[in-house]
């Protein structure tokens, strides 16, 4: 083949796992190419809280937690799919920790242990106080230049009226309300309108938190060894010459523009999110990509690719499950993380019936209303009930508790139901008034005493996690008694999906006869996640990515140190 353009190394996409995985081949001595196939880059990291699962870490160890790297590994291990090799598995527990030292040290990207539970924190193995989930410090957009303007916007879920920067510890300040929290959005309100450069060319201010700090941080240092980056370059098919991957075409200038790959290519550009097709093929479960809070261009191009050429593929069912809000013009439903386990509200599906614990991870929520709608179909949408308390307290979904109901958008004026009474709501909802009005009787009758029967809410360390400290016998349960009352639809959703192409301890792509591909490895949801379909705590999706990104970078590179 007559080839276009020849470097080292071909990262195709431009998430987190794709970037590192490109600083560390270039770090040791290879040239590289990050090609993306969006108008903007940062992927679905950089749409994320940006947190990664880090067992042992050197911060996890300076807060004081000693962490066992064989307790992480059997965590992990009986709740990932059998599937998964225990290789895989093990290859992440004992670089998770080797991979952030390097990210440390060579970038600007700065990681803090935080006291966040695992999600089955009371399983053999798992952490009731935390310190495996590391959070990324704000990074300064000024570093980056022209290219803050194409870096990819945080969720609207994960950012205030879609564009304004949060930290973690400012969510909890401007959630609970904490002393000097009106000082602080005003604060960060002025940042944001008086710097003007930022303003009016990038729609942005010079904080970059959660996800934007991560790759961020991981974009200036590939800047600064010289790493270009391509956008609107879609990747059309991989190169093969007895065997191996040898190289890419891709789409550039709407051309086809052939580049060669002398060590090795390097598929990062996440799953099939928005294929609707694919889903349809391959997730019964989570079968509405309408839904999915992954990004547009996650199509799963690099995953069709790669079983072009014979590439195997495992869990392809799989996905990141999580209940989604959905507001009508928007191009992706919105993750519901905390407001599920504060208290004043529950949860209820089309008949007017509780049937889960509302308070537990957005991944086990997510599959059990996905189940839940496949057996009974009366889950899609459930509804998320809360009163008048609740409403001017806390957020719910897209729903801010400091804006009365008509300074809401139409669009969400046109989802949220509002009733006098629990009857009048449920009359709103299309409910049976009398089943709704049975189902929050008997929940009040416990939440006044602190106590859920029928779903344990607030019983388990992470379920505590996102209640409210100050509510006390248990922080997740409170009676909804003061009307009005109200409801949004909430729906079984994903964050993505995680099947893909099914991969080997050194992230190399694996074929359906059960070899490596050579030159060809697999990262992020392009390649089948080692989780399974378990999601054991917050940040084991981009965890692995960014640990088998460094992983592939070094074997392709043949890196030893």
């Amino acid at each position: 083949m007559e080839w276009n353009k020849e470097v080292d190394v071909v990262v195709v996409g431009s998430g987190a796992g794709g970037m590192l995985s490109a600083l560390v081949a270039a770090k040791n001595r290879a040239e590289v190419l990050v090609v993306e196939k969006d108008r903007l880059w940062g992927g679905t990291s950089a749409t994320s809280g940006g947190g990664i699962w880090i067992p042992g870490s050197d911060q996890a160890r300076a807060a004081g937690f000693e962490d066992n790297l064989d307790d992480a590994f059997r965590y992990v291990r009986a709740l990932s799919a059998d599937n998964v090799p225990d290789e895989n598995i093990r290859a992440y527990v004992d670089n998770a920790a080797a991979m952030l030292r390097w990210v440390t040290a060579n970038t600007k990207v700065v990681y803090t242990a935080q006291p966040y539970p695992d999600y089955h924190a009371e399983n053999p193995g798992g952490s009731v106080t935390g310190f495996r989930t590391h959070l990324p410090e704000m990074f300064d957009g000024t570093l980056l230049g022209a290219d803050l303007k194409t870096q990819r916007f945080p969720s609207p879920a994960a950012s205030l009226f879609g564009y304004l920067n949060w930290t973690f510890a400012e969510t909890y300040q401007l959630l609970y309300r904490g002393k000097g929290w009106m000082i602080g959005l005003m604060r960060n309100m002025a940042k944001y309108w008086l710097d003007l450069p930022l303003r009016f060319t990038s729609r942005k201010d010079r904080r970059l938190t959660l996800g934007n700090a991560l790759t961020g941080g991981l974009r200036h240092a590939l800047n600064q060894v010289g790493v270009p980056l391509w956008l609107n370059t879609p990747m059309k098919e991989l190169v093969t010459e007895g065997g191996a991957v040898v190289g890419v075409v891709v789409e550039k200038d709407g051309k086809p523009f052939r580049i060669r790959a002398r060590k090795g290519v390097v598929l990062a550009a996440g799953g099939f999110d928005k294929n609707q097709q694919m889903r349809d093929a391959n997730a019964p479960l989570y079968n509405k990509a309408q839904l999915s809070g992954g990004v547009t261009s996650n199509t799963g191009d690099a995953i069709v690719a790669g079983q072009a050429i014979g590439a195997g593929t495992m869990n392809m069912h799989s996905a990141w499950a999580a209940p989604v809000f959905y507001v009508p013009g928007e191009d992706r439903g919105r993750l519901c993380t905390i407001e599920r386990a504060l208290p004043g509200c529950i949860m209820v599906n089309q008949k007017g019936q509780r049937y889960l614990n509302e308070a537990a991870s957005y991944h086990v929520v997510g599959q059990q209303m996905a189940r839940r709608e496949k057996e009974f179909g009366d889950a899609s949408p459930s509804w998320m009930v809360f009163d008048h308390r609740y409403r001017h307290q806390f957020p719910m979904g897209p729903l801010l508790p400091l804006v009365p109901d008509w300074m809401q958008s139409g669009a969400v004026r046109s989802i949220l139901k509002k009733g006098r009474t629990i009857g009048d709501l449920a009359r709103q909802m299309g409910v049976d008034p009398a089943t709704l009005e049975t189902n929050v009787a008997r929940f009040n009758q416990f939440a006044a005493k602190g106590e859920d029967p029928d779903f344990h809410r607030g019983q388990a360390a992470y379920d505590r996690m996102y209640g409210d400290y100050r509510h006390q016998p248990n922080p997740c349960l409170r009676p909804l008694t003061e009307g009005p009352f109200y409801a949004l639809p909430i729906y079984p959703g994903d964050i993505g999906t995680n099947g893909g192409l099914r991969t080997n301890a050194r992230a190399q792509v694996v074929s359906d006869a059960g070899q490596p591909i050579r030159g060809l490895y697999a990262v992020g949801n392009n390649a089948a996640s080692a989780m399974g379909e378990s999601y054991p705590g917050a940040g084991v999706t981009i965890g692995p990515a960014m640990t088998f990104g460094y992983i592939a970078a070094r074997d392709l590179t043949g890196a030893n140190d």
